[in-house]
């Protein structure tokens, strides 16, 4: 037992997992994320455009950087080497007293302006310049092959470099061509270097346009469906091998869906029909009893099994064949407007934004009516607000009423689910009108959620894309 415990004590302790986006740096993801672009077509290209800059950055900065000190060294050496042989001709030979040949010879063989200044201070040294490799460099050379004072000018654009070096007898005051000096000719490097990666890029631009642009459409193509609308005319299945599989599987997947709907609509056709002729032969059979004491609960027992089979009958359908239209939402607030009155209820509207909008006409009003008439059912006063901004239509239906516990809310939207009398959602109902209503919601792209309303009772906010 010593032992085991031993072996704990010194066993080693696992260290903490270190997060480096923790403290200091955890805003940094977040705020990447916040500013990166959202579509494939720019992270795309971002993928494609940031690897490229940044190894033409640091190859082009490692090139140049050798290439320049490389090739402005040894120019600047042939330089000094010229100037140090002047020198030591004019410090080895007589010369003439205005120095007249020596000035042919470098200005001849050489290609250098010189001339012998009178005796005389050398000037103070000018600032050094922020990118300063010539000057560097050239004062280097000059110190290890002639070590004497000198001053030097490199400052500006001019196309001479002016070296002043202190003789024995004077001042020899040199012109160089900076050229002759300096490497001047790295700019044709980067120009081809930036022109073959703006073409690399054009290519790669227009080629990842074509391969994106696949993608769009089945997107596109995808969100009008689940919003009802018809396919176009000229989508097929294009670009990659990848996104022609997922376009071809979309097409397969709307053909089943098609035409499981057909089988359903013409299932529920047979299904009315067979039971609406039941209903009509039970009402001509009361018409025919005459007189008895129970016929007027009989009627009501017809009528209330005729509005049972419309009710579910509306749910197994959900009228998702209808086709995408205009609708004008002022003549419907209207319309609520005077049913309002008709039951003595109080009933204000807003719209804010353009009233029309593209749905599913009839679907979308009955996902309204099913609303407003819950809402003005269970309270005295209603509120209905439409906003219509931008893509969203986001339309409020407030009242007073009792409201809907918040635990309970997303109960309601389950079919044939009833409230107690105190919210009974479908008082004299089957329990299908929010259902249904969540379900035209949700086949325009939308949803419908419940809340407190300022008014006391209960918010349902519709939110769907138009």
């Amino acid at each position: 037992m010593a032992l085991v415990d031993l072996i704990r004590t010194r066993a080693p302790r696992r260290l903490p997992r270190i997060d480096p986006w923790r403290g200091p740096l955890r805003h940094i993801p977040r705020w990447f994320a916040r500013y990166m672009p959202k579509g494939l077509y720019p992270r795309s290209l971002i993928i494609i455009i940031a690897p490229m800059v940044l190894l033409q950055s640091v190859v082009a900065g490692v090139f140049m950087e050798r290439h320049w000190q490389m090739v402005t060294q040894r120019l600047s050496n042939a330089v000094v080497q010229d100037i140090a042989a002047v020198i030591d001709v004019i410090d080895t030979y007589p010369q003439d007293a205005d120095y007249a040949q020596i000035v042919r010879i470098a200005r001849d063989k050489l290609d250098l302006n010189i001339a012998i200044l009178p005796p005389e201070p050398l000037p103070a040294p000018a600032a050094k310049p922020f990118f300063n490799i010539l000057d560097g460099i050239l004062s280097e050379e000059i110190t290890k092959q002639i070590n004497r004072p000198f001053w030097i000018d490199t400052v500006g654009n001019s196309r001479i470099v002016e070296i002043r070096i202190q003789l024995q007898r004077g001042i020899l005051r040199v012109f160089a061509r900076r050229n002759s000096a300096y490497a001047s000719n790295t700019h044709i490097f980067l120009v081809w270097m930036v022109g073959t990666a703006l073409v690399l890029l054009l290519i790669a631009i227009l080629f990842l346009r074509n391969q994106i642009r696949p993608i769009q459409t089945l997107a596109e193509a995808a969100e009008g469906f689940g919003r009802g609308q018809p396919m176009p005319q000229d989508f097929r299945p294009r670009g990659a091998s990848e996104v022609r599989r997922a376009s071809l599987a979309f097409i397969q997947m709307r053909d089943r869906i098609e035409r499981q709907m057909e089988q359903r609509t013409a299932m529920l056709t047979g299904v009315s029909h067979d039971l609406r002729t039941v209903l009509t032969r039970f009402r001509l059979q009361l018409a025919l009893i005459g007189d008895v004491e129970d016929r007027e609960e009989l009627n009501q027992d017809v009528d209330e099994m005729q509005r049972m089979l419309e009710g579910y009958l509306a749910f197994a359908r959900g009228e998702s064949g209808e086709d995408v239209g205009e609708l004008d939402l002022e003549p419907v607030f209207s319309k609520f407007r005077g049913e309002a009155r008709l039951k003595d209820k109080r009933l204000d509207t807003d719209i804010v934004g353009d009233p029309r909008l593209m749905v599913r006409p009839d679907s979308f009003i009955r996902l309204l009516t099913n609303l407003v008439s819950n809402a003005l059912r269970h309270a005295e006063r209603v509120r209905l607000t439409a906003r219509h901004e931008g893509r969203w239509l986001t339309v409020s239906v407030e009242d007073d009423g009792p409201g809907i516990a918040p635990e309970q809310r997303e109960e309601v939207f389950k079919p044939f689910v009833r409230l107690d009398p105190a919210r009974n959602i479908d008082a004299g109902g089957t329990g299908l009108g929010l259902a249904i209503a969540r379900d035209i919601a949700r086949s325009h792209g939308g949803d419908i959620l419940l809340s407190t309303s300022d008014l006391g009772g209960l918010r349902a906010m519709v939110r769907i894309p138009a």
